[in-house]
């Protein structure tokens, strides 16, 4: 009896799909293997089936053994990358991303800088050397994640972003004062740690 396969690693010079199959992969998970596979330079990741989209739509759960290969594939992009996801002094951030094998309108948007919580963010501004940079990414993970995950839309944190830079007087991100933590602390609500 063979075990099916969900999770797909790339990077590296290599990968364990290719573009073919791009009904396994989805449209961006074919393209990343295949530039994995051609030596592009390629940040090292990991790739979920498409078809658990159908199975979990057909049965409201995904498989049993899903989550025992998703930490193998996270611990191997752990050790690639030498950084550790939830690793207070060098954490890994990843991306969430959808795919299908062709698009289609309404799919999920994408969740940048998974990874990153109260603890983690010290250690982006140490490995960064660059709080603002560490805090705005803060910022826009808290927002995203928002939106995606409980479905409370980006408008709630883009108007407290608007009030917080009025108070500043600031017009851009840009110009957010490196020392302000009080946004993504408010503006977050709930803990992703």
């Amino acid at each position: 009896m063979s075990v099916e396969r969900h999770v797909y690693f790339f990077g590296n010079g290599h990968a364990d799909g290719s573009a073919a199959m791009r009904d396994i992969l989805g449209g961006k998970g074919a393209g990343l293997a295949e530039m994995a596979n051609l030596g592009l330079p390629v940040p090292p990741g990991f790739t979920l089936s498409a078809k658990l989209c159908i199975a979990y739509l057909e049965h409201g759960t995904f498989p049993p053994a899903l989550r025992a290969e998703v930490d193998r594939h996270l611990k191997h992009l752990e050790r690639v990358t030498k950084k550790g996801f939830g690793d207070a002094k060098n954490p890994l951030l990843v991306s969430v991303r959808s795919g299908a094998a062709v698009s289609m309108p309404g799919m999920m948007e994408t969740i940048l800088n998974l990874g990153l919580n109260d603890r983690t963010v010290e250690g982006l501004i140490a490995g960064s050397k660059n709080e603002r940079f560490a805090y705005d990414s803060y910022r826009r993970f808290v927002m995203m994640y928002g939106d995606v995950v409980y479905d409370l839309g980006k408008a709630p944190f883009e108007e407290e972003l608007e009030k917080a830079k009025a108070r500043r007087k600031v017009k851009r991100d840009r110009g957010w004062p490196e020392e302000n933590r009080s946004f993504w602390k408010k503006s977050r609500g709930c803990r992703f740690s």
